[in-house]
């Protein structure tokens, strides 16, 4: 739904994206990041009632910003109010979202949020067997990995190169890696990762796709996409919005 790295660009809302799996005789949505933007993008590709559960790798803007305008469509809605859904993410996140929309505290978010920490050990949300592991990134920050005991998407939210999301991602049907630098000296540490280094990463955590996300509006997509691409013996794909992929 959204793809754009740090803020929204011309092509593209900032970080968001939809996974979808049949689940119950019907269809379950989960959302992973809301970002500044990806809330429009969203309602091209899913009814915003059909949304059974959101995810947030972290709480800075472009990752969490526009549940503040899906609270708006859950309190306000014309059928009236859609009820609470579910929002996992870094403990304090309810708080994040209330300042955000200037309320004083998630409990003001109730009726139509519940805000739940993620817990240590792995937990099922529809179809999915979700597991989240600390990545290098300002605040806490999460990679995500959802499986439906058959195949794993693993996410990296935003990190720089770590051991924790080497591991995280090690025999990942399809790695979503940000790649939000391009190579230079002048990177600086404990912040994202360079093409080469998202491609480095699915090299040796041997995944089985690997598609690049989370780029600036002042980086070229292709630079990005030529310097990863000698470095993953996989199919290495540039994330864009409305792009699906079949996990």
């Amino acid at each position: 739904m959204g793809c754009s790295g740090s803020f929204p660009g011309p092509d593209s809302a900032a970080s968001c994206y939809l996974v979808e799996a049949e689940y119950g005789g019907g269809t379950f949505r989960l959302v992973l990041d809301l970002g500044n933007g990806a809330l429009g993008s969203l309602q091209r590709h899913a009814p915003l009632e059909s949304i059974g559960a959101v995810m947030l790798s972290h709480l800075h803007a472009d990752h969490c910003l526009d549940l503040c305008s899906f609270y708006v469509v859950r309190k306000y809605h014309p059928e009236g109010p859609l009820g609470p859904l579910t929002v996992y993410g870094p403990s304090g996140a309810g708080d994040r979202i209330a300042r955000a929309y200037d309320l004083p505290s998630a409990e003001a978010m109730a009726g139509e949020f519940t805000f739940r920490a993620y817990p240590e050990e792995a937990f099922t949300v529809g179809p999915f067997t979700v597991s989240v592991a600390r990545v290098d990134h300002p605040g806490t920050s999460y990679a995500l990995g959802l499986s439906d005991g058959a195949h794993t998407l693993v996410y990296s939210g935003d990190t720089a190169p770590c051991d924790s999301i080497d591991q995280f991602a090690s025999g990942a049907d399809l790695l979503l890696a940000e790649a939000s630098f391009v190579e230079t000296a002048d990177n600086p540490e404990h912040l994202h990762m360079t093409g080469r280094e998202a491609a480095t990463l699915a090299e040796r955590a041997g995944v089985g796709r690997l598609v690049l996300t989370h780029i600036p509006p002042w980086h070229s997509p292709e630079a990005v996409l030529a310097e990863a691409s000698p470095h993953f013996t996989g199919t290495t794909t540039l994330a864009c919005a409305g792009a699906s992929f079949v996990v």
